[in-house]
């Protein structure tokens, strides 16, 4: 079955399903059932990239560093698609950067081409932890003789600099492809297996540089046990979320607008675009892009629909914020649906273009013009679609819900100051 055929018998599931009232506490349960499954599966899938990024400092062959590549794309999964609960949830929004944050200044982390590193308005931007065993922060010396999750979380963000990423899955990205240095062509970072193996070391410090991936990823893990706890009965977001029905709505409601309008639609995708930097992709050492583009729109259908399918096959769903809002307006909540449909048909097709070997930096190439053309469908189909959540909010009559904006989207003159 197509993506278009699979979305409409969906959609048309739920255009029959409004019969009897939906409360906002049962949709609010629901929606804290999706979250909580869904870091479960992402813990899930982080606990066998820790396996795989285990067998490749015990064997450091090409091999073992693919397994893990695989189990890292793997893992991105059920995480993009939990995003659609960060905006807000503070117990999510604030916690996110700790394994989500990019664009990084990843010669804070290891050796960068120095004709491709640095950055003038980060101290730290080559400060190359895996050779140094000591960094000094503001007259203090920070010991990093041995690299431990904990000394990770030290250096995340260091003096207060966001593009300081010490920790989270793009660090760990970076730790087993390296730097792109393809630029706007084909192709994604190329670290070899021998950056890891002691015994034929390239680049040096091949010891450390294992230290540095295996602690990445055991605070990856450690940091999503978090947030499963998080969600699950007795914990804060699960609690915060389903402690007043209007007020869980305003939650949902901020969270798909956010993402859907400042975050993916701009700060992710029209960004790149006007600037033609493959730098602002997310996940640009992988050339994954795509793929995080598509989950997170997946992410906001599932909460939208109140419908999580599980890595294992089952699905988590119930009372959705589409029954409540055909209750009240048919038309509106038909439109919505189909507004994300035709996102996800516009994500999809950037999918589909990179899977048949056009990648996502290839598409923001300043002579690319069917590629932004491509891109752009996508950014004025997740515009259109934030455009009908706020007039779902504004139907419900919710008044706390305030979408982000991105200046590529509200004030492009912005972007080039």
């Amino acid at each position: 079955m197509t993506l278009r055929a699979t979305l409409l018998a969906s959609s048309l599931v739920f255009a029959g399903s409004t019969a009897m009232a939906v409360e906002a506490d049962a949709i609010m349960k629901n929606y804290a059932d999706m979250a909580q499954a869904g870091f479960e599966d992402a813990l899930t899938l982080a606990k066998e990239l820790k396996v795989a990024v285990d067998a490749l400092v015990a064997e450091p062959t090409e091999a073992n560093l693919a397994a893990a590549k695989l189990a890292w794309l793997q893992a991105r999964v059920p995480y993009l698609q939990t995003e659609a609960f960060r905006f807000g949830n503070p117990t999510v929004d604030d916690w996110e950067g700790k394994v989500n944050a990019w664009p990084l200044d990843e010669g804070l982390i290891d050796y960068v081409d120095p004709l491709f590193g640095g950055n003038d308005e980060n101290p730290f931007a080559l400060s190359n932890v895996v050779a140094n065993p000591s960094l000094e922060v503001s007259g203090t010396v920070i010991d990093a003789t041995t690299i431990t999750p904990e000394l990770l979380e030290t250096l995340h963000e260091v003096d207060g600099i966001e593009a300081n990423v010490a920790t989270g899955y793009h660090a760990i990205e970076f730790m087993l492809w390296g730097q792109d240095l393809n630029g706007t062509d084909h192709g994604a970072g190329a670290r070899p297996a021998s950056d890891y193996d002691t015994a034929n070391c390239t680049n040096g410090n091949c010891d450390r540089r294992a230290q540095y991936l295996v602690a990445a990823t055991d605070l990856l893990v450690s940091d999503l046990e978090y947030q499963a706890a998080n969600w699950a009965e007795g914990g804060q977001g699960r609690t915060e979320a389903t402690a007043d029905g209007a007020a869980g709505l305003e939650i949902a409601f901020t969270g798909l607008g956010s993402l859907s309008y400042g975050e993916l639609g701009g700060e992710r995708t029209k960004l790149g675009v006007l600037l033609h930097d493959p730098e602002e992709e997310q996940d640009c050492f992988s050339d994954n892009t795509h793929n995080s583009h598509y989950y997170d729109g997946l992410g906001i259908r599932n909460v939208y629909t109140g419908r999580y399918v599980r890595i294992d096959g089952s699905v988590v769903e119930g009372p959705s914020l589409h029954e409540f809002v055909a209750e009240r307006d048919a038309t509106l909540a038909a439109n919505l649906l189909s507004d994300i449909d035709e996102s996800m048909m516009a994500l999809g097709a950037i999918k589909k273009t990179a899977e048949a070997g056009t990648s996502y930096d290839q598409l923001l190439a300043a002579n690319n013009a069917a590629g932004e053309a491509l891109v752009m469908g996508a950014v004025a189909a997740l515009v259109a679609q934030t455009r009908n959540i706020e007039r779902a909010v504004a139907v419900i009559g919710l008044e706390g819900v305030t979408v982000e904006g991105s200046d590529s989207l509200d004030n492009e003159s912005a972007v080039f100051q």
